[in-house]
Order: structure tokens, then sequence, then C-alpha cells
């Protein structure tokens, strides 16, 4: 049974993958509040919790973004580095930021860095799952009032773009 390996901050953390994503172990280390820095500090202790991954998905930049700091793309660039050097033969997916509803923040911040992220990941050979388009062309109720996490219908989005996304990469194998 291929692993799957989830990190990140409490978008990650607030659900229970395994029930969608029956035929795969996942494993769930999304913590809420991290940070892009604290993401890059938290890798070797979780390479020793979990040895083995055959697919990580990492979803990190909102807090980033909800503390104020839109430059963070060079940690995320170490990141990748990182669970690169950790688990070399996992197929590494990079999460775009969602369009999260938040007042503070420059209207084509989101925008313009998913654009950065995703050349980030073609120039790093990971891979790139916007979601961030999903979400848009959704017509469903998507966030919580806070406008950042998320409800039980982006979760089901999230998921299927993600299972979607993992089949293309064992077909492409």
């Amino acid at each position: 049974m291929a692993q799957i390996l989830l990190i990140g901050d409490s978008l990650v953390a607030d659900h229970d993958w395994q029930p969608r994503m029956v035929g795969y172990h996942v494993m769930n280390f999304g913590i809420p509040g991290l940070v892009t820095t604290d993401l890059l500090a938290s890798l070797p202790a979780i390479k020793k919790k979990v040895g083995y991954a055959d697919v990580i998905l990492v979803m990190i930049g909102t807090n980033d973004l909800l503390s104020g700091n839109y430059d963070f793309i060079d940690t995320m660039k170490e990141i990748i580095v990182q669970v690169h050097k950790l688990y070399p033969t996992a197929e590494l997916i990079f999460n775009s930021l969602l369009p999260i509803e938040y007042s503070g923040l420059p209207k084509q911040m989101v925008n313009s860095l998913n654009v950065q992220i995703e050349a980030l990941t073609m120039q790093t050979g990971c891979c790139f799952l916007n979601t961030h388009s999903r979400f848009l062309d959704s017509d469903k109720k998507l966030f919580q009032p806070d406008g950042v996490h998320l409800t039980e219908a982006s979760y089901e989005i999230w998921c299927r773009s993600l299972l979607e996304y993992i089949a293309f990469l064992v077909e492409d194998d």
C-alpha cells in the first residue's frame, strides 16, 4: 500500500484524510500555526517518525501570508531541497496557496505567489497541485467564517484533486 505523507499547517492538520484516500496509508503531519521556517526546521523530526513515503504533499505558506510575510519562496526552495535529501525516492507535490478571504491581504498576492511556487516546482523537479483554480471554479461554500479554514466541501475538492494527481503520477511511472 502506497504511503502518503502530508505536511504543512492547520489546513492539512484539520482534516481526517484517510477515509477519503482508501487504498493508501495516509500520515498527517500538519501542525496548526506552522509557517515555512517552522516546517523547514521540523523536517528532521518528521523523518525520524516517518522513514519512508511514496508521495509527500506540502501545504504551507498560509500563516506566512496572514502574518504579513510575503517573502518565503526561498524558504520553500529549502524545504524542497531538504525533502529531496530526506526522501529521495518520494514524489513531492507542492500545493498551491488557496484563495483565502482575508481582508489584510493585498489583492493579487496569492496569485503572484502561486506563480512563483509553480515556477519553483518546475525548476526543482517536483509537482505543483493547483488547488487554487479548483476552488475558484467551485460554487460551494469553501471557507469557514474566518475566511481561511476550510469546510468539508473544500476538503472534498482538495482530496479529489490530490487523488487525481497521484493517479496521474502512478500512471506516468
